[in-house]
């Protein structure tokens, strides 16, 4: 379901929106939010709530790792996209689970008319990195087209 209000995103978004993403606010256009789920200096598996302003997406990226790793987004309120390198974009919408091996280059965000959250889920793995790329530019954005 789309929402393009704040206040009415706010009302479903049943993980909470958090703060202000700023110390990955770098590898994003537009603004996000982060509210952490679990603590990783307390536990081995990190996850987040992120939410997106319409229209924010992050970067393209990769997590990489020896073996394991990846990445687990757990779509929970708006409506968004994932695209994955040389592959057609996917609609995003609550309920869809995205499961993302390491060494794949891919982004997400929220649509252009609707605030977006998931749950990131930091798959563990040995020698566990990420390597952030170039911005998904306006063009390529705005090029999307509903499914």
């Amino acid at each position: 379901m789309k929402v393009r209000e704040k206040e009415q995103f706010e009302a479903i978004n049943m993980f909470g929106t958090g703060g202000p993403n700023e110390a990955f606010a770098q590898y994003f256009t537009g603004r996000s939010f982060l509210n952490p789920l679990t603590n990783p200096q307390k536990t081995a598996l990190f996850l987040a709530n992120v939410t997106f302003e319409p229209g924010c997406r992050n970067n393209w990226h990769i997590h990489h790792a020896k073996s394991g790793g990846g990445q687990l987004l757990i779509c929970t309120a708006g409506e968004g996209w994932y695209q994955e390198e040389g592959k057609p974009p996917v609609s995003l919408a609550a309920g869809t689970v995205i499961t993302i091996p390491a060494g794949v280059k891919h982004w997400h965000g929220a649509k252009k008319d609707s605030w977006f959250s998931h749950i990131a889920v930091e798959v563990p793995g040995e020698d566990a990195s990420n390597e952030w790329c170039e911005p998904v530019s306006d063009e390529e954005y705005n090029r999307l087209e509903e499914k």
